[in-house]
């Protein structure tokens, strides 16, 4: 669904005619406002579509709510005209200008002209059908069904007919362009910046005025890093035009700035601990597969910030509940009890961070873990909804299975002094319908770049064990 600009109310004989979508419902219970996302192009909807929402309509799960948001979207649409509607509903009066083409409904019976081999009485067979007949009735405007089903658009393109993913959710196309929260300055970079550079000193650390067309380029909290014989790691702290402030970092990987015992062992670690140990950085999103030390890291800031400077008032973890195998069914016990099954990495991690302290012994060790277990609240995802959170130290964990509408429920829980991180590998996602491009993850990376109490960093180095480095890279 490329942009175009938006037709003229007068098109002449000349001009591209505008497309006929058919959406599926799959596209209705991803996005609720899909209908409105088609700029100047028509929308059809088919009757087994309208019969598949109804179907779907009834629990609490975000399928049936988005659902029921449809069906009042498509009746305040319908409620808004009252001549006939075969001739199509103009949506620029309901959409607010957003989308300027027609909504149609399937308002007659349409023969379900289909190879053999395809039974009629399938809801997926049906829609192909209309799709089928809108090509035939309409060969001078392109027909193109939109599904979320992979298997929808194979069929559908194996009958001759035009098939799309739905595109407008996703953030990129590419996840390669993802931000990753950190640029290499180039070998030159002090030969071009080194003359006009002013410095001065802030509580410790050493502050640096850039001024030259690489500062149009970079943005807030984003990392700049040069190794070689004079090493430098800073974050930008500050962009004015084409001038810009940065600000070296808190070495992490030295033992005497060691977080609940826990050093960085590579690059990437110590930036992603100088955001999470930052009290400006209200939200920290990092990225990393199996094994790079995003909970672990989160995890030490989290104990330090709650147990030690007091910042925070407990730490509270959450994660998406999606099996990888089949489910085990329902899970006895409270709340927590519930998220237990689910909660093995919090364990592991704490298991690693109790035994960080070598001198404490036995005693101490178990004494450390009860307090550890009091300051730190499992909570379940289906219960976010109209809470705030006060002063608290917030992981989400996993997040990659969010959907852009379910991350922003959950971030928009946090009140004064809560600090949100979320964590996860989008190379993993097991929600349906979500992708690398649409996952919520890869929605809050892309627009709380460049804000300046937001950061974020792709952690590349796995620090597990060399079994599991080499694992992530053949296997």
């Amino acid at each position: 669904m490329a942009r175009k600009p938006a037709a003229s109310a007068n098109i002449d004989a000349t001009a591209t005619p505008t497309k006929f979508f058919v959406l599926d419902t799959n596209v209705l219970m991803h996005d609720p406002t899909s209908v409105y996302r088609f700029e100047e192009h028509d929308v059809f909807l088919p009757i087994m579509t309208l019969e598949e929402l109804d179907n779907h309509k009834k629990g609490m799960s975000e399928i049936a709510r988005n659902a029921r948001q449809v069906t009042r979207t498509l009746d305040e649409i319908v409620s808004s005209v009252d001549d006939a509607i075969d001739q199509g509903i103009r949506l620029d009066g309901p959409s607010r200008k957003l989308a300027s083409g027609r909504l149609f409904l399937q308002t007659e019976a349409i023969a379900g002209d289909l190879p053999a081999g395809l039974p009629t009485a399938k809801a997926d067979n049906q829609i192909l059908a209309v799709v089928i007949h809108l090509q035939r009735r309409h060969p001078e405007r392109p027909v193109i069904l939109v599904s979320k089903d992979i298997n929808m658009r194979i069929k559908a393109r194996a009958l001759g007919l035009q098939a799309q993913d739905y595109f407008n959710d996703k953030v990129l196309e590419d996840t390669d362009l993802l931000y990753t929260g950190m640029r290499e300055l180039t070998t030159d970079f002090w030969d071009h910046y080194g003359q006009d550079i002013e410095s001065r000193k802030k509580d410790g650390r050493t502050l640096y005025r850039l001024k030259g067309p690489l500062c149009t380029e970079l943005l807030v909290n984003q990392y700049l890093f040069q190794e070689g014989g004079s090493p430098l790691h800073a974050i930008v702290r500050a962009i004015s035009g084409a001038s810009a402030e940065i600000e070296t970092l808190t070495d992490y990987t030295h033992p005497k700035n060691n977080v609940w015992g826990i050093t960085a062992r590579n690059r990437e670690q110590n930036f992603a601990l100088n955001l999470l140990m930052n009290p400006e950085i209200d939200f920290v999103t990092l990225l990393g597969q199996a094994g790079t030390g995003k909970t672990l890291l989160t995890l030490a800031a989290g104990l330090t910030q709650v147990l030690e400077s007091k910042s925070y008032s407990e730490i509270i973890m959450t994660r998406v509940t999606v099996p990888v195998g089949e489910d085990i069914g329902f899970l006895p016990g409270t709340e927590e009890e519930k998220m237990g099954p689910w909660m093995g990495a919090l364990e592991d991690n704490l298991e690693v961070l109790n035994k960080s302290d070598e001198a404490a012994g036995d005693w101490g060790r178990a004494a450390t873990r009860d307090l550890i277990r009091n300051r730190i609240r499992i909570k379940s995802l289906n219960f976010m909804r109209g809470r705030t959170f006060l002063n608290k130290f917030l992981i989400i964990d996993e997040a990659q299975n969010l959907t852009p509408k379910q991350m922003k429920t959950l971030i928009t829980r946090a009140g004064p002094g809560t600090k949100v991180i979320c964590l996860g590998n989008i190379a993993q996602i097991d929600t349906p319908y979500l992708t690398e491009g649409s996952s919520g993850l890869t929605y809050v990376v892309d627009r709380f770049k460049g804000w300046e109490h937001a950061g974020h960093i792709t952690l590349q180095r796995g620090e597990r064990s060399r079994l599991a480095d080499h694992a992530a890279e053949v296997l």
